[in-house]
């Protein structure tokens, strides 16, 4: 005997098929997640002289201390990417707990398959082989004169313009910051 399908069970069965293609980015890990202390949020950010506007991109986001610092006090256009679920979804939390949807935002995706020629700043906290994997796709897509902050390694071959050392971050670690101008 034939019975009728509810609207209901058509919805339920529609949602749980979209999930079931739905899945997480996929890319490799570039960095473990080690957070950048706030006093050196700051200085990054003021190194690389961000400006009320401008278009900074985060890369390996985490908690999105800094694209929410860059937003909230810089007013900068921010966004972080980042391909951890559980990173990506507190740092979303966050943002939309503080009112920076229109400023600060987090692309759940690989690093290395993003588009930054519209940024003015990129600011960078990754290991050396994974700063030496990204180098050609910032040279190939960064418009002259866009800045780039890379904390404690350098970026692959470049030549930094300024490095800056910081003895102690308030919690009795040293830091390097090389600031680049493509």
């Amino acid at each position: 005997m034939f019975k009728p399908i509810s609207m209901f069970n058509i919805l339920f069965v529609g949602f749980f098929s979209l999930m079931a293609f739905a899945q997480a980015p996929t890319g490799e890990k570039l960095a473990p997640y080690y957070p950048t202390p706030e006093t050196i949020v700051e200085r990054m950010l003021d190194v690389g002289q961000l400006k009320a506007g401008e278009k900074m991109f985060d890369l390996g986001s985490g908690d999105g201390r800094i694209v929410i610092m860059a937003a909230q006090k810089y007013h900068a256009d921010a966004t972080g990417i980042e391909l951890d679920d559980d990173l990506y979804a507190s740092s979303e939390a966050k943002i939309r707990q503080l009112g920076l949807q229109k400023t600060a935002r987090i692309i759940h995706d690989d690093i290395l398959k993003q588009n930054y020629a519209s940024a003015n700043l990129i600011t960078v906290y990754l290991l050396p082989d994974s700063n030496l994997k990204l180098q050609p796709i910032l040279e190939a897509q960064l418009k002259k004169g866009t800045r780039v902050v890379a904390h404690d390694f350098g970026i692959g071959t470049w030549t930094p313009n300024r490095t800056i050392t910081i003895p102690d971050d308030g919690e009795g670690r040293s830091h390097t910051l090389f600031l680049y101008i493509r």
